[in-house]
């Protein structure tokens, strides 16, 4: 579905830029589970691979506050102030793509060297199965959104949005076939915490 101004220009694109306020708030509320939940079971588990997911939702997070912040200066001060927003904001979205890119790199290299972070975490893995949905919802709605509006940072935190879904699928996919590999082929068994077992 492609949103077209037909109307009432201002008026059109003040609707524009409050859906793509909500839909930064939802990422907003998104992130802060995803994070919670990926970097406490990272933790727990000591999976480099959900440390590394659960960083990139604390990326998200400062990605989806910078773009409320430019989206609102737009609404409350119109388009001509928000230009130079939309300029910080872009910058910024591509500096958090950058860092999110690099960590990513930097994480499947460390794992690589000590031969960790594939750890599986039930809590982990249901929240990147349901991540990959989730992502591929918004990044397509922000997408459409971004080109309504002809917003580089909204189109920047589209893609961050894309690079989030193909994270959740990588740990998906990736933790239960290395911790399978790690255990020779059969499915490991979790440990018993019941006494006299």
């Amino acid at each position: 579905m492609t949103t077209t101004l037909t109307g009432n220009p201002q008026t059109e694109r003040a609707t524009l830029i409050r859906e793509a306020v909500r839909l930064e708030y939802f990422t907003l509320a998104w992130m802060v589970i995803e994070a919670g939940i990926a970097i406490g079971a990272g933790v727990a588990a000591r999976s480099i691979t959900l440390l590394a997911f659960g960083i990139d939702s604390l990326i998200e997070l400062a990605s989806a506050g910078v773009l409320i912040r430019r989206l609102t200066v737009e609404l409350r001060r119109g388009q001509s102030f928000a230009e130079s927003a939309e300029r910080l904001a872009s910058r910024i979205g591509g500096a958090l793509l950058f860092a999110l890119a690099a960590y990513a790199v930097a994480a499947a290299g460390w794992g690589l060297w000590t031969g960790e972070g594939q750890a599986v975490s039930w809590p982990g893995l249901l929240v990147a199965f349901a991540a990959i949905p989730v992502m591929w919802v918004l990044s397509r709605r922000k997408l459409r959104v971004a080109a309504a509006l002809d917003s580089r940072a909204l189109r920047a935190d589209a893609v961050e949005s894309i690079t989030c879904g193909w994270l959740s699928f990588a740990v998906v996919i990736g933790s239960p076939l290395s911790s399978w590999s790690e255990h020779g082929g059969s499915i490991p068994r979790p440990r018993s915490s019941s006494c006299g077992s």
